[in-house]
């Protein structure tokens, strides 16, 4: 108990002091969440809005983002303004097998490649977690949050103590249930938009400009 009380005061200092010294320039929003779940989708959605451009390859095969991807964001939203660095990581998952891209059509050894990709790419966002000034967490609502990868992902951001909005995507479906999801994870922000139609995305917005 005294140990992960250390360890909690060390993380917090370390954030404050990044935070003391970081250029507005270097202010990082990472999008985190499960495979699938639309985190690409959202940062072309973002990038589209105030670039003029996308970020990433979409696709229905997971594990499409296999490494780290970064663009520099200039956004301006009722006379507010941010320039951050959004970085989109690869889906998080406890488990990757190789035999399940070949479901997709996938060749045996491009399935073997993907998944040994996809591991490292996981293994890399965790990593840049503790580059975060603020976390995106994108879940699917048409799905039950309840999850080992959910609950991993947030565990990590609580002890690290990075700032975080549950991004409750996909709203344009029928089976889409963000209360659901605000239940399941009281005391966070969520809010619920569609990254494909740009639903809400502009009380996204606001609310990313709120956190910082």
């Amino acid at each position: 108990m005294v140990i992960r009380h250390i360890k909690r005061l060390k993380n917090r200092i370390s954030l404050i002091v990044r935070r003391i010294f970081k250029k507005k320039k270097d202010i990082k929003i990472g999008l985190y969440g499960p495979v699938n779940s639309g985190k690409t989708t959202l940062a072309n959605r973002i990038c589209l809005d105030w670039l003029g451009e996308e970020l990433g390859k979409v696709s229905n095969i997971p594990h499409e983002t296999r490494e780290i991807q970064m663009k520099k964001v200039d956004m301006k939203v009722n006379g507010k303004s941010l320039s951050f660095n959004l970085v989109d990581t690869p889906g998080i998952a406890t488990k990757i097998d190789f035999e399940n891209f070949l479901r997709y059509g996938l060749k045996r050894k491009e399935a073997k490649q993907r998944a040994k990709e996809a591991t490292r790419g996981v293994i890399e966002a965790i990593k840049w977690l503790d580059n975060m000034d603020l976390v995106l967490v994108v879940l699917d609502s048409t799905k039950n949050p309840v999850n080992q990868v959910n609950i991993t992902i947030l565990g990590n951001l609580d002890a690290r103590e990075i700032p975080l909005i549950i991004v409750a995507n996909k709203i344009d479906l029928k089976k889409s249930d963000v209360m659901r999801i605000r239940e399941a994870f009281p005391g966070y922000d969520v809010i619920g938009i569609s990254a494909k139609t740009g639903a809400m995305i502009n009380e996204l917005y606001k609310l990313i400009l709120k956190k910082l």
